[in-house]
């Protein structure tokens, strides 16, 4: 077995793949695969996904730029932000993703199930012979006119064939389907099965059933939480020219932009107003090019007063990429407003802010820094939103009382007639 590791966005060069294992693994869409310079050689580079491919005797894992149990925290975070509040304590960092995700997995599991499975009630259709629950009129005259039975009835059942149950059960055989799984990830994901063997299958290709917050199933939520991280995660099994490569894979992009769009919308819930995720707008007057922000703000009268796009990219030599501040630049002038935001994952040198000749239109570039402590890094999220919302209404109050009293071209750009 040969095992390839490369980071998201990186590239690595390697020897003794075949042709037909360089297209599986480039038909997955997770790797560029192109020839290198040296003979009989090839150059993998990754893109925003991480996690691992395997191909017939070859294994690439796509490691993040920051920790496992970082990346952890915001999977977890965009899963329930109520519940994720830190990095999973007794990680091991140089594990996997999937290894640290079932890690962290059973041993949430084990938790939510040390008082014994959660029991509920769900509704289920039959045709009985005796009556139960109620009876499904139309049904029964659509199928059985005339007759006696059988009685087409609606009950209710009380055990453990719930949603809860079954979205645990649904996780732990996905991960029993990672390849090269540890043995200890392996024996403890069975003892969980073994524990939830009671519990019925979810359909493939269905979506996962709902799990409302309550009180009884606090206990199981952050276990929940971490089976809809696995179940959402992207699967892959391509066969190209006889040759299959299979994976599970989480794409970072996606990850970032749900986190900056739940995390600034809970942080700028005190100041008002309505934040709408993936919001749909058109930027021209025939409405045939659509555009969706990552996250718009609307005021009390319902227009909108700020915008924010987040971008998962590693910096360029040459700054950030200008593709960035075009699309933004479409996202004011469709929304009318003065300023954009911009926040990235990583941050550089160059100026924040850019003025727009022409159009009184200013882009602010911001950056979030993963590496930071979770409680520093949602303070700069807290920090993030001030600013938002004190440029969208300059001169409230913000931050404990403070004002934000801008720069001069902010203040140009906001000012009546503008």
């Amino acid at each position: 077995m040969t095992a390839v590791s490369l980071t998201a966005y990186g590239s690595v060069d390697v020897a003794g793949l075949s042709l037909l294992h360089a297209r599986a693994l480039a038909a997955t869409g997770a790797l560029s695969v192109t020839p290198a310079w040296e003979a009989g050689s090839w150059t993998l580079a990754a893109g925003p996904h991480v996690g691992v491919l395997s191909v017939e005797g070859v294994e690439v894992h796509i490691r993040p730029r920051i920790t496992i149990s970082r990346l952890l925290f915001l999977l977890g975070y965009t899963q329930d932000p109520r519940v994720w509040r830190d990095d999973p304590v007794g990680l091991d960092e140089q594990a996997e993703l999937w290894p640290a995700m079932a890690q962290v997995f059973t041993r949430q599991a084990d938790k939510a199930l040390e008082r014994g499975l959660l029991q509920g009630y769900r509704s289920e259709e039959a045709a009985l012979f005796v009556m139960r629950g109620r009876l499904r009129e139309a049904d029964q005259f659509r199928m059985h006119a005339g007759l006696a039975v059988p009685l087409e009835v609606r009950y209710d059942e009380y055990d453990v064939d719930i949603a809860e149950n079954q979205t645990l059960r649904a996780a732990a055989e996905r991960l029993l389907k990672v390849p090269r799984m540890p043995a200890i990830a392996i024996r403890r994901l069975r003892q969980l099965l073994v524990r939830l063997a009671d519990v019925s299958r979810l359909v493939p290709g269905q979506p996962l059933p709902a799990t409302p917050s309550s009180r009884l199933n606090a206990g199981y939520r952050p276990a929940l939480a971490l089976a809809s991280m696995v179940l959402r995660s992207r699967s892959v099994d391509v066969l190209d020219s006889g040759v299959r490569a299979t994976g599970f894979l989480v794409n970072m992009n996606t990850v970032f932009e749900d986190f900056v769009t739940i995390a600034l919308t809970e942080a700028l819930a005190p100041y008002g107003g309505r934040c709408v995720a993936q919001d749909h707008h058109t930027l021209d007057e025939a409405c045939q090019v659509r555009l969706r922000p990552d996250l718009v703000r609307y005021g009390p009268a319902g227009t909108p007063t700020a915008v924010v796009d987040a971008k998962y990219k590693r910096e360029t030599p040459a700054g950030y990429p200008h593709a960035d501040l075009y699309q933004l630049l479409a996202y004011c002038t469709a929304l009318r407003l003065p300023v954009g935001h911009l926040v990235y994952a990583e941050g550089g040198e160059l100026a924040p802010r850019v003025r727009v000749q022409h159009a009184a239109i200013t882009i602010i570039r911001h950056a979030l820094n993963l590496r930071l402590p979770v409680p520093a890094l949602m303070t700069r999220v807290e920090a993030l939103a001030c600013e938002i919302a004190s440029i969208a209404a300059p001169g409230d109050e913000c931050c404990g009382g403070g004002r934000i009293t801008g720069d001069p071209i902010l203040a140009s750009a906001l000012a009546p007639g503008k």
